[in-house]
């Protein structure tokens, strides 16, 4: 089956607010929670895919270069759990915890988040300014499974920076490609 690009939601979009649990802590959090000062990035992924799996060391060391400059980073899954069991919330905890996860990682049980979001696929990537607008969506970089491509972050990492120094985002913006995201039949 080909994969299924990222539905590059308009720039300038303000983010959903959100609450939901996060499988490593326990507790429920929101987007007025994980907000940071100077971005914050929210990422669709799931544990089955295998473009997630393909970039979830990149997804770790992005995570540790850039929040300690002041990004948040959190981890939604909208999987349906029920028809894909290895994406629901005991399996996201082993994952996220086996992985090293330094980011929440959520369950959207309903899938309303990730209507929201309008979220496509997996991995997805939607990067927030300081006042909640959508800077960046679309790919951590060109890399694929089987493409022969390093998986360095350049995309996203380049979003990142232009942000984090005051500069505007490039908008010549690749959609992410991935998974669908499975949503419940009939939903």
């Amino acid at each position: 089956m080909p994969p299924t690009p990222s539905s590059m939601l308009a720039l300038g979009t303000p983010a959903p607010a959100f609450s939901l649990p996060d499988t490593l802590s326990g507790r429920m959090l929101g987007l007025a929670d994980l907000q940071a000062e100077c971005a914050t990035l929210v990422m669709f992924i799931c544990n089955h895919c295998p473009y997630v799996k393909h970039v979830n060391a990149e997804l770790v060391r992005l995570a540790q270069d850039y929040q300690r400059r002041g990004v948040a980073l959190v981890a939604i899954s909208s999987n349906d759990a029920t028809a894909y069991p290895e994406d629901g919330p005991e399996q996201m905890t082993r994952t996220g915890r086996e992985l090293g996860y330094p980011f929440p990682y959520l369950h959207d049980p309903s899938q309303d988040v990730a209507r929201a979001y309008s979220a496509a696929c997996t991995p997805d990537f939607f990067l927030f300014d300081a006042g909640l607008r959508l800077a960046y969506r679309g790919r951590l970089d060109g890399s694929t499974p089987g493409n022969g491509l390093p998986v360095t972050g350049a995309d996203l990492r380049a979003a990142l920076d232009a942000l984090l120094s005051g500069r505007a985002v490039d908008e010549r913006q690749q959609p992410s490609l991935g998974c669908s995201i499975k949503f419940r039949k009939g939903s």
